[in-house]
């Protein structure tokens, strides 16, 4: 793509100020750096998989909410993560964090292990074990 030819669309990115920096060849058929205001297909793509991720953290709120999940179920998917992201931040095997989202199981967390999931999240064990508003 050259230098004139990239997209300028008023998209999501436009709309906050803010510029996508894409590489195109000038005039001189070398790579140079070009800000870009969006493109309409990519700012489609992107609001409908933001759409499908708060979808998905509705979800798990009202699972929590019903008593379906532990609170780091939807912690989890507030800050976008997945549990192998998730078990790694923590320092826990997949297959306990996965046991972690049953909620008899964490309320029998200890101290050390909520603390290591708040720390995850960027909140305090006390937000962690409050309910979900």
């Amino acid at each position: 793509m050259n230098k004139d030819e990239v997209p300028q669309d008023e998209g999501s990115l436009a709309k906050k100020n803010v510029h996508e920096l894409c590489y195109a060849l000038d005039e001189h058929g070398r790579y140079t750096a070009v800000p870009s205001r969006g493109w309409e297909a990519k700012t489609l793509a992107l609001n409908e998989s933001l759409e499908l991720i708060e979808e998905r953290v509705a979800t798990t709120r009202q699972a929590v909410a019903a008593g379906m999940l532990s609170p780091i179920a939807y912690y989890m998917e507030l800050h976008r993560m997945d549990i192998p992201l998730l078990a790694s931040y923590v320092g826990i095997h997949r297959w306990f964090v996965k046991r972690h989202f049953r909620p008899k199981r964490f309320g029998k967390l200890k101290a050390k292990t909520l603390q290591k999931y708040a720390d995850a999240f960027g909140i305090t064990v006390a937000q962690l074990k409050s309910p979900i508003d």
